[in-house]
């Protein structure tokens, strides 16, 4: 579970690089206007919305999707701590991590 941790937030922060790099290159003859705080467009406040993005290589939207593995990391743990869990027929273990891939999985959906 730990090398599974690992690779997730690894992967993450070179995705999320990448999109830095690719983000100044794209931005490097605009001029910041810290006068007035422009809104996050909508396209970035879905997964669908940053997928597209990330299709057309656009920047922003290969950070967001760094974000959202990295988002997905742990929820991938605690689906792997089920499985494992359950496979190893230790019921104790496996019931806690449902319990707690219920709780990830409601307070994502009732986020909003």
């Amino acid at each position: 579970m730990g090398q599974m941790l690992r690779v997730g937030v690894s992967t993450s922060a070179l995705v999320v690089l990448a999109g830095g790099i690719l983000y100044l290159q794209q931005s490097r003859n605009s001029i910041a206007n810290y006068q007035r705080f422009n809104e996050v467009p909508a396209a970035y406040e879905t997964v669908h919305g940053i997928l597209v993005g990330v299709r057309h290589l656009d920047a922003q939207s290969l950070i967001g999707l760094g974000i959202l593995l990295l988002i997905a990391t742990p929820i991938c743990r605690v689906i792997f701590g089920v499985v494992g869990f359950s496979l190893l027929r230790d019921r104790f273990y496996a019931v806690i991590s449902a319990i707690v891939l219920i709780i990830l999985l409601f307070s994502f959906s009732a986020g909003r």
